[in-house]
């Protein structure tokens, strides 16, 4: 990394959010190929999904950009008055109660703590609509937090006011931002082969063909366990998907193989993928394997490793699968979310021609 004096942030802009339940500093710039260089020369990040470099939210960082360096942790708690401190407890085991996962916890009392933070010694059960509304608009105006913090930090409080204050209907009048309109980044099987040909690894081949040949969630992948694996009934048991749900999918049969020269190799022994010291192994090591394949591979698209998930559930569309089957298959509480794929799914659009390709 370089020395701070050798830096020059003309040109560059900075502001805080949230990245995969991570703070993150968000690092804007017109285009240009060096300012690129030196943000990855400081290790930032591309995030696909929201356009933008980033960087870890650290003092490091914010001391490098000239940022304000806040309370964090148990600093910011010392800073709530009592009253409101007691509140984010009787939030958290509220959401213990309902059984809400570890991850979610902790990202619901981060966001919530920032409004806590700015109230002083205000009691957040006494905000009313106005106040509300007025909190919404610094963090839109003055905080500029990205669209995907912003909802974070207004399903921490809807929760707050809805299940711990019991207020149903109180957030439907707070007007929220409309998120944008994405579809899912996809490879084609061209590409997915082209990936799998370059990985000479049979660890970090059998989880890129799982995530693939499955549909699954990296978190999912990492978390396999030997028993989970049904050989007799070709089936794989996801234990606790997301939002705590099982579900079982189909075990393709072109992994046999490799599977069985993989345990023979590695002897897994509680986890299917173990780390070098055992336990499993981590969802960042896994995200550097595909990274690291797709530019071997010279796949040269804003794409991370969820893209195979993505890939997948497309795929089996255009091949003809019930919409139905497919939501079933990634664990999707809503049809909704599957539809995305049906806008994704080349294999009607490609059969129609262009007014230009009938009239040249």
């Amino acid at each position: 990394m370089r020395s701070m004096k050798a830096i020059d942030f003309s040109g560059f802009a900075f502001r805080e959010g949230r990245h995969n339940d991570s703070a993150v500093i968000w690092v804007d710039f017109k285009y240009d190929r060096a300012k690129i260089d030196l943000v990855k020369s400081l290790k930032g990040r591309w995030s696909s999904s929201e356009k933008c470099w980033y960087v870890p939210d650290n003092t490091h960082f914010r001391t490098l950009f000239g940022m304000k360096i806040p309370p964090v942790g148990k600093g910011v708690l010392s800073k709530l008055s009592p009253l409101n401190a007691r509140e984010l407890q009787r939030m958290k085991e509220v959401l213990q109660m309902k059984a809400y996962s570890s991850s979610t916890i902790k990202t619901y009392m981060i966001e919530f703590a920032q409004l806590l933070y700015i109230l002083k010694d205000v009691p957040v059960d006494s905000l009313g609509y106005d106040r509300l509304r007025a909190y919404i608009l610094y963090c839109i105006n003055t905080l500029k937090i990205s669209e995907s913090q912003l909802h974070s930090r207004l399903n921490a409080i809807k929760f707050y006011f809805e299940q711990v204050l019991h207020k149903p209907g109180f957030f439907a009048e707070i007007p929220r931002p409309k998120k944008p309109s994405t579809l899912p980044k996809v490879l084609s099987q061209k590409e997915v082969k082209r990936i799998f040909d370059v990985v000479r690894n049979q660890k970090h081949l059998l989880m890129l063909q799982l995530c693939y040949g499955m549909g699954l969630r990296v978190s999912e992948v990492v978390n396999l366990k030997v028993s989970d694996i049904d050989r007799g009934r070709m089936q794989v048991l996801i234990e606790a998907g997301k939002g705590k749900k099982d579900r079982y999918v189909p075990l393709p049969t072109a992994v046999l193989d490799l599977l069985r020269e993989y345990y023979k190799a590695y002897h897994p022994k509680t986890y299917l993928f173990e780390g070098r010291y055992g336990g499993r192994y981590s969802v960042r090591s896994v995200q550097t394997v595909f990274k690291n394949a797709m530019k071997a591979a010279k796949v040269n698209k804003p794409i991370g490793i969820h893209g195979l998930r993505h890939s997948y559930a497309t795929h089996l569309l255009e091949y003809g699968t019930d919409m139905s089957f497919i939501q079933q298959l990634l664990g999707h509480n809503d049809i909704k979310t599957t539809m995305l794929y049906a806008k994704v799914g080349n294999a009607q659009l490609n059969s129609i021609k262009s007014p230009l390709d009938r009239m040249l």
